[in-house]
């Protein structure tokens, strides 16, 4: 499937880049040319600060129920292209036509919830002591803000920026990677059929040292917000101190996944294998260490090598897929390194760690799972995001605990238990911004956020409210 050519959306229209430079989109499973898209340089990236800052002028002095009323018509029209959006990001990124729902969900998701959130962000009213003054604490939009956002989620991404901007009152200015622009262009297409207000939502891509960098140093933008790797966080953090800007950052993760000796070992195994393969593992929240009590290990290990085994590699919209590829054949490449190297340090292969039979045209790996890693193996140590689930046992809470935090990433973290008292401990002392036990659940309404090197800020709920807020006082003398 061919998309042809799409351009950039800003300041209200379709627009091809001012230098007229183009980017091929790739397909991960078949190494074709799925579309090319305008690529942003310096100038565009100058425009649409300059476009969004008259969205914002307008944008921001709309009432909420009118900023609303906007949102649900941008929301129903994504509803009405469900169809061409998932598709646009099965071919972008390789994932199946039934994962991508997901993507074009939490986008429709993202546009209903944050008005509704919005609402409920009263003034607040501050008692004098003395009784000499009036005090209220108002909300008010930041300002421009700018999105980075990494390729795994194209459109799921897109929701978790742009409800929470527009419900509060801030234009934004969305920068999808160069890897998966196609399904974001697509986006701006259809708020340029509906006649949404200009400069209000751009979308534009290109290379990060013209477009990023730009956008980053540049005195309009008062938000950046960015979901990507940790060195990347850091970059922006770095480059945005030409002016004081309002930062949320979701980068890398290292979670740990927490089998206790109680544990409900299917269900472990069913979550963990769904958590570690879904997306070919391209999943922040992707467990990345499999730390099982000792007692329990070679029981757990069978059962999750069963439905390592069973997982149905490929691509197509017939074929039904359960995993699909890595997103560049250098991420192949560095996955099977990472394996490759665990294996000649001393740990197992069980399976996978190759590419599948058959299946050299495009970048896809098998389903991998590695044995008796240890605290100097780089999968205990590095992001793998990647299909591969390695694996370390443990023999008390002491010891588990310790392993868990022994990272510079606190994004999530699994506990799977059925000790009231464990459970409460580990919730405690993992230190991480989340902790799911027995179970996991992700939506628009729970927050979503890191500390440590895997962020600031959160997505999702009301909370990322606050990235696109300031709070102003007003002081009446009575």
């Amino acid at each position: 499937m061919n998309f042809g050519y799409k351009k950039m959306y800003v300041g209200g229209k379709l627009v091809d880049a001012i230098s007229g430079n183009k980017h091929q989109v790739i397909n991960p499973a078949t190494e074709e040319v799925v579309a090319e898209v305008a690529s942003a340089g310096v100038a565009d990236a100058e425009l649409a600060l300059v476009e969004a800052e008259k969205g914002f002028k307008y944008w921001s002095k709309l009432p909420l129920s009118e900023r609303t009323e906007w949102m649900m018509k941008f929301r129903d029209e994504v509803l009405k292209n469900d169809d061409i959006l998932r598709k646009a990001v099965m071919f972008e990124m390789g994932k199946s036509y039934e994962a991508a729902a997901e993507d074009v969900q939490l986008l429709a998701d993202g546009l209903e919830f944050y008005p509704q959130a919005m609402r409920n962000m009263h003034d607040e009213i501050i008692p004098d002591m003395e009784n000499t003054h009036r005090h209220k604490v108002v909300n008010q939009p930041t300002g421009v803000a700018v999105a980075y956002l990494a390729w795994n989620f194209p459109l799921l991404n897109v929701g978790y920026k742009v409800g929470p901007a527009l419900a509060a009152g801030c234009s934004i200015i969305i920068k999808p990677s160069e890897l998966t622009p196609l399904s974001a262009y697509l986006v701006g297409e259809i708020l340029e059929k509906i006649n949404f207000p200009a400069g209000v939502v751009n979308f534009i891509s290109g290379p990060v040292n013209e477009v990023a960098t730009t956008m980053t140093k540049s005195k309009i933008a008062k938000v950046l917000t960015m979901i990507g790797s940790s060195a990347s966080g850091k970059r922006v953090i770095a480059d945005s101190a030409t002016t004081v800007k309002h930062v949320s950052l979701e980068l890398g993760g290292n979670a740990p996944f927490v089998v206790c000796e109680d544990a409900d070992i299917d269900l472990a195994v069913n979550i963990g294998a769904a958590l570690k393969y879904g997306n070919c593992g391209q999943i922040c929240v992707s467990p990345n260490r499999f730390l099982i009590h000792e007692s329990v290990y070679d029981q757990f290990l069978e059962k999750f090598t069963a439905k390592a085994k069973a997982v149905k590699v490929g691509f197509g919209i017939e074929e039904k897929p359960d995993m699909g590829p890595l997103v560049t054949s250098r991420d192949r490449e560095r996955i099977l390194k990472l394996v490759a190297d665990d294996v000649a340090s001393g740990a197992e292969l069980v399976t996978g760690g190759k590419v599948p039979a058959g299946m050299d045209k495009g970048n896809f790996i098998e389903p991998t799972i590695i044995s008796g890693i240890t605290k100097e193996s780089r999968t205990f140590k590095e992001e793998i995001f990647g299909p591969v689930a390695a694996m370390m046992k443990f023999s008390s809470i002491d010891e588990v605990v310790e392993l868990s935090n022994d990272t510079e990433y606190g994004l999530v973290s699994y506990v799977f238990s059925k000790d009231e008292g464990v459970i409460r401990r580990l919730s405690e002392e993992l230190d991480f911004g989340e902790v799911q036990v027995n179970g996991v659940k992700y939506a628009i309404y729970l927050p979503h956020g890191g500390i440590k090197e895997s962020g600031i800020g959160h997505d999702c709920s009301y909370l990322a409210l606050n990235d696109y807020l300031v709070k102003k006082r007003i002081s009446t003398a009575l």
